[in-house]
């Protein structure tokens, strides 16, 4: 077989993800106006019911109130910090489907080592666990609201709650016929990916996949270490030869040399390009730690590359992370860029989860370049901030501008945005409205659906009888914030957060609950 080979100089820049506090929503950038038409009217489902904006509300005693709901020189309290009066009541955000984070923050726990606050991500954390949201009948999305107190007494002033605005689409028929998939794995054999756990795993993984997809699929494998090599080009799988000639090629992959993400990337979307199939799912599986050290030295190259290839041929990017040490920035922005998601693995049992159970919401598409914006009601939301999605931020008035990336989704999966809400004194009546807009990925026809939700609705204890999902989406949350080093209101100590998540874990018999409950005491032993 002829091997095509490109090397590429330099050193490729370490990406750093930060994590930022929203308080105005995700987007920050929007105002009052920008949930109104060019028109001057309003966009349905976007604005709140006053008509937006944060300017200060009449009182009754005559004194000026601020937008926050505070009066004029009141002083706020400790919890208050970092929740201020927000600039609109919109909260605008492209959809994400990633769960490395929270896999490789159960990793590090394990090894016994705290994970750094710049890789927890706490949406990653959210969107790790089996939600209970209605499936909608057709293509694209459910759209559900809810939300409790996480203190059942509001008797001293504590009036905030958690809402969830709950996404799904529709699974996969696994007995119906799903479009055809070209599948090109980008795979990393550099020198770290000796490490058992790493090179080792990705192979188990690829066998595994090989025997799993239909006679109609096709596979690519492109390795990179210091230089890229296209080790088989697109190839059906419709005879036991070519299965076989897959097996042989992941059989024989050795670690070797440096990382050049760089040069894996581009061979990758080559080959990809050249072996697209009408019809099919065309992506990009990219195997790797992620821990680059060659390559271009500017991050830009790699991801123009990945949005070339995605706007012109729809080709999308699928990341797998390995590693007791792992790039997670370098993959979530890659992965973001591609219109894809991420995931980390680092067990079999996980491998298998990935490239058998989940396979048909990893390799398909329900939805293109979706977005959420959830607008509050001024009339009875003090503050409010939404937990994680800081890289997702999409202005307020992008929303309904297609040309602006947004998230891609498959079947079966569940995206959940969990929201810290104060409401002001004596709030009653509609809450928020949540709207969905999506692309469809055939057509990239523009669709979207909406839900709202009344104050009355988040007035349960959010321990004593709300969803259970709803309480393990809670505590997911609340040990992401601990891990960051941040807090949000009703937040419970470790201790206390660890027995919530047995308790729940007994409750659902689930399994990834239980992994969750181990995570919080491995984080508690380490906090002493």
């Amino acid at each position: 077989m002829k091997l095509r080979t490109t090397t590429y100089r330099g050193a490729l820049a370490a990406l750093l993800a930060g994590g930022v506090l929203l308080t105005a929503g995700c987007s920050g950038a929007g105002t009052a106006d920008s949930a109104t038409s060019g028109e001057g009217k309003p966009k349905p489902g976007l604005v709140a019911p006053d008509g937006g904006g944060g300017a200060p509300a009449e009182r009754a005693d005559g004194a000026e109130e601020r937008a926050d709901g505070a009066k004029e020189g009141e002083q706020e309290s400790d919890e208050d910090q970092g929740f201020r009066a927000p600039a609109d009541y919109l909260s605008t955000f492209a959809l994400d489907v990633d769960t490395a984070s929270y896999g490789y923050a159960r990793r590090t726990l394990s090894d016994g080592k705290q994970p750094e606050p710049s890789d927890i991500r706490p949406e990653e954390f959210i969107n790790s666990f089996r939600q209970d949201y209605p499936r909608p009948k057709g293509d694209g999305f459910s759209v559900t609201v809810d939300g409790a107190r996480p203190r059942a007494d509001s008797s001293s002033g504590d009036d905030w709650s958690l809402v969830r605005v709950g996404l799904s689409t529709r699974p996969s028929d696994r007995t119906g016929e799903r479009p055809p998939a070209a599948l090109t794995f980008v795979i990393d054999i550099s020198g770290s990916m000796a490490e058992p756990g790493r090179l080792d795993l990705v192979k188990e993984s690829l066998g595994i996949l090989t025997d799993e997809l239909r006679d109609n699929d096709s596979i690519a494998i492109v390795t990179f270490s210091d230089e890229a090599e296209t080790r088989l080009p697109m190839t059906k799988l419709d005879s036991e030869g070519d299965r076989d000639r897959v097996h042989s090629v992941i059989n024989d992959l050795e670690p070797t040399d440096s990382t050049n993400v760089e040069a894996g990337v581009r061979t990758g979307y080559e080959e990809a390009v050249d072996g697209r199939r009408r019809g099919a799912t065309n992506r990009v599986v990219l195997l790797s730690d992620a821990l680059a050290n060659t390559g271009e030295t500017e991050a830009d190259a790699i991801l123009d590359t990945i949005d070339d290839a995605r706007r012109e041929y729809g080709i999308t990017l699928f990341g797998v992370g390995v590693g007791s040490e792992y790039g997670d920035a370098l993959m979530e922005r890659l992965a973001d860029k591609g219109d894809g998601h991420t995931t980390y693995v680092s067990t079999s049992e996980q491998a298998r989860k990935v490239f058998v159970d989940q396979l048909p919401a990893n390799i398909e598409l329900r939805a293109r370049d979706a977005k959420a914006q959830v607008a509050f009601d001024q009339q009875t939301v003090r503050q409010f901030r939404l937990l994680g999605y800081e890289n997702r931020a999409v202005a307020d008035e992008d929303f309904r501008d297609d040309g602006v990336d947004g998230g891609e989704v498959g079947p079966g999966h569940t995206v959940t945005a969990l929201y810290a809400v104060r409401l002001r004194e004596g709030a009653s009546g509609h809450l928020a409205t949540a709207t969905v807009r999506w692309l469809d990925p055939k057509t990239r026809a523009p669709h979207e659906k909406t839900g709202s939700i009344e104050t009355d609705a988040v007035d349960g204890a959010l321990w004593d009888g709300s969803s259970k999902r709803l309480q393990v989406t809670a505590v997911a949350a609340y040990f992401a914030e601990s891990l960051r080093g941040s807090s949000m209101p009703g937040a419970p100590g470790l201790s206390e957060l660890a027995s919530r998540a047995r308790k729940l874990a007994a409750a659902t018999e689930d399994s990834a609950v239980r992994q969750l409950a181990d995570a919080i005491g491995q984080a508690q032993r380490m906090e002493g």
